[in-house]
């Protein structure tokens, strides 16, 4: 490479002298790099005059391909300082949707502010596709409910989250005293299909609890099923942060249980022993300082 970079500084000057002053190195170098390049692809590259040199027809060819390769270069060199700018790259982030909705957009929000230029790329979808994607590098970043253990990602805990039961006003005669978790057997339930990380939790802890419910409606959004517990159709468990809005104009009510499910928590999942991403990396550092 320094081979050619000796050539292309004294074919446009025309002078081994002034070639080896923009390089900052002596004259026999330049000529010694010339010489050395000539034997090895053992052809004549320029004629000596008495005021400098002049390019061959061959040197002039060859010209051609040096400056295209150096302004590649120089353009790769270019992607890089973009990308560690972050006024270039792609930010690739799973998670499901109720977690994207309500835990990852706001922080989303500031970091495309911050870096308008990063291209950011959503892929929704349950823990398993999400450990899926991650393993095979179609994303950088998955934000995904706890317990999430994989010898090939990196998975630690971001938020803690509560999960509570709520009712419409069809059901309000329940939410005016603490119940035993038994009741959830004289009220429809209304829960997400089975296969997500979130249904798994309720199986179980309704298990630990002796309470052999089975749902009502399943569903694969938790915005229906906050939707149909406001119309009346059942307790719906959600995460309590998630209906905040809901519970705070009194459109659903909490079904006060004596004894409440297990808080939970939300993780970061990268993967292991890999590099991420500029725009990945300064993302996970943005959600985990949030």
């Amino acid at each position: 490479m320094e081979w050619y970079r000796i050539f292309l500084h004294t074919a446009r000057s025309g002078n081994l002298t002034k070639a080896a002053a923009e390089l900052h190195i002596t004259q026999p170098s330049v000529s010694y790099a010339i010489k050395q390049l000539e034997e090895g692809l053992q052809i004549k590259l320029f004629d000596r005059l008495s005021k400098g040199v002049q390019l061959t027809a061959e040197g002039a060819a060859l010209l051609d391909y040096v400056e295209k390769s150096f302004h590649l270069l120089g353009a790769g060199e270019e992607r890089m300082h973009a990308l560690r700018k972050l006024t270039a790259g792609e930010l690739r982030i799973g998670a499901s949707g109720p977690i994207m909705k309500h835990v990852l957009l706001a922080p989303l929000d500031r970091f495309h502010a911050q870096y308008p230029d990063v291209r950011v790329r959503l892929s929704q979808g349950k823990s398993s596709d999400i450990r899926m994607r991650l393993k095979e590098g179609q994303i950088d970043v998955g934000l995904v409910h706890l317990p999430f253990a994989d010898p090939e990602l990196i998975v630690r805990p971001l938020i803690s989250i509560q999960d509570c039961f709520v009712v419409g006003d069809a059901f309000l005669k329940w939410t005016t005293e603490v119940n035993d978790p038994s009741v959830l057997t004289k009220i429809p339930l209304l829960l997400l299909t089975q296969g997500s990380s979130t249904r798994r939790f309720v199986d179980q802890w309704l298990a630990s609890q002796g309470i052999q419910a089975e749902a009502d409606i399943e569903l694969s959004s938790i915005d229906m099923l906050i939707e149909f517990a406001l119309r009346g159709y059942g307790a719906a468990f959600i995460t309590e942060s998630f209906v905040r809005d809901e519970l705070a104009e009194g459109k659903l009510h909490l079904l006060k249980l004596n004894v409440n499910p297990p808080p939970r928590e939300i993780g970061v999942a990268v993967r292991a022993g890999r590099s991420m991403p500029m725009p990945a990396k300064r993302f996970v550092e943005l959600l985990e300082n949030d």
